[in-house]
């Protein structure tokens, strides 16, 4: 369930987000959030002391504190999702340009090597850079998020059945960031389908 998204823009004035990060822009290989990663670190913006701004997170909202990062969460109810849901201080939303899905079929490119699962990217056409539903917390290995996610569209249904990420309207994002449990639990729903578009399925791994 979305393991690989990307980010192809740098922080700036974005649903009401000053252009400043809250830490020091980081400087290492761990950081790229043109190819966002499973405990990665990328950018979100979220609010702090009355400043809407970026900070830069891992992609974990565990901090690696289990066998596999923790990086989309659906059951909101659940009580250690729910403490950190009702909190909008704990709220934030992930920036992307495009999100992946692997197809569920493996394809025999014919090539002699073995079958494998393409890469199918989605889109959003009415916003270039797109807001994703999502949570924060403080772990031992620093600052960790997850996406939301919940029933999938008609378009990425095919592709992956379980879920999506909550893609937010940009009229939405206030809400998410400063609405009651109820108002941002409301706003956890598929994004319209006519408004996205896919491209796939992409081999990148058997190129040339």
């Amino acid at each position: 369930m979305c393991n690989r998204a990307r980010l192809s823009s740098e922080p700036e004035t974005l649903w009401g987000a000053s252009a400043a990060l809250f830490d020091e822009r980081p400087r290492d290989n761990r950081f790229d959030p043109q190819e966002l990663r499973p405990r990665n670190r990328s950018y979100v913006i979220r609010e702090a002391d009355g400043t809407r701004g970026w900070d830069v997170m891992g992609w974990d909202v565990l901090g690696g504190q289990a066998a596999y990062p923790m990086t989309n969460v659906r059951n909101l109810g659940l009580a250690q999702w729910r403490r950190l849901a009702e909190r909008p201080a704990n709220r934030c939303v992930v920036p992307l340009t495009e999100f992946c899905e692997f197809t569920p079929e493996r394809h025999d490119l014919g090539d002699g090597k073995p079958p494998l699962k393409g890469e199918m990217w989605f889109a959003v056409t009415d916003q270039p850079r797109f807001a994703v539903a999502g949570f924060w917390q403080q772990t031992a290995a620093g600052k960790g998020f997850a996406m939301v996610t919940c029933d999938p569209n008609a378009l990425v249904a095919p592709i992956h059945p379980k879920a999506m990420i909550t893609i937010l309207a940009a009229d939405d994002v206030d809400l998410w960031l400063r609405g009651s449990y109820a108002e941002i639990v409301a706003l956890q729903r598929p994004y319209d389908a006519a408004r996205m578009t896919v491209r796939g399925p992409l081999f990148p791994t058997r190129q040339g």
